[in-house]
């Protein structure tokens, strides 16, 4: 597969078009930003890290019957996706209040949510990604009642499945964020899964594994990605 030009250039990532129409090819940069961009800095082995978590993850999705854009793990920064077209909101899933809800609402950091919560936010930095309901992705033409309905039920069974999975290695699954897109007409996982777009914490010690690191200024950021890798069997190499 031949890589061609730069199609898009994220926070995190670049996608590249390739000679076949139908997949592309995303590099994993070792960029990292907060706070819609405000902080921005270089995390050596992040980029690798990352690719290779989240191909590990949608992996372990697609065989528990997710349908997922990845399809080729080509090296340390890059692998093969499907050509999507993307549905322009954020399926967000809280197993624990942390972050942005206990700001929202009020709530203390670390209440058990049972059943999880299940928000909708529109992709725009620049508003900040609004919270966002069914209403508005219809009327604004973002996406359809049966599109809504598919992304919800996806990243609920997501939950499931990557709860289980954490909670095996000793590790609660706070919160996430997805993204979907369709392929052919048929609604499947895009973007990434990786410790850059959930919260994860030690079960035991509630010691935080994740973005959070950077964005609190804790340290031990790509170390902490490392270590959750290590410990839900994900190889680095």
């Amino acid at each position: 597969m031949e890589k061609k030009k730069e199609l898009y250039r994220g926070k995190a990532k670049s996608v590249y078009e390739t000679d076949d129409p139908n997949r592309y090819i995303m590099y994993f940069r070792d960029d990292t930003s907060a706070f819609d961009g405000q902080k921005i800095e270089q995390l050596e082995r992040k980029g690798k890290t990352n690719n290779r978590f989240n191909f590990f993850i949608m992996k372990k999705l697609e065989e528990a019957g997710i349908p997922v854009h990845v399809e080729e793990l080509l090296n340390d920064r890059e692998c093969v996706v499907k050509k999507l077209q993307m549905v322009p909101v954020e399926c967000v899933v809280r197993n624990v209040s942390a972050g942005s809800i206990c700001r929202r609402l009020g709530v203390a950091e670390g209440l058990d949510l049972n059943p999880p919560t299940f928000e909708f936010f529109l992709k725009n930095d620049e508003l900040h990604d609004p919270m966002v309901n069914d209403s508005h992705i219809i009327s604004f033409g973002w996406g359809t009642q049966e599109q809504i309905d598919e992304m919800r039920a996806m990243s609920l069974k997501i939950n499931a499945v990557l709860k289980d999975l954490f909670d095996k290695a000793g590790l609660i699954l706070v919160d996430y964020k997805l993204e979907f897109g369709l392929y052919e007409g048929k609604l499947i996982l895009g973007d990434e899964f990786s410790p850059d777009g959930c919260r994860l914490w030690d079960k035991e010690t509630r010691k935080k594994l994740d973005k959070d690191r950077f964005r609190q200024g804790l340290g031990g950021v790509i170390e902490a990605y490392e270590e959750v890798a290590r410990r839900i069997g994900c190889p680095l190499d």
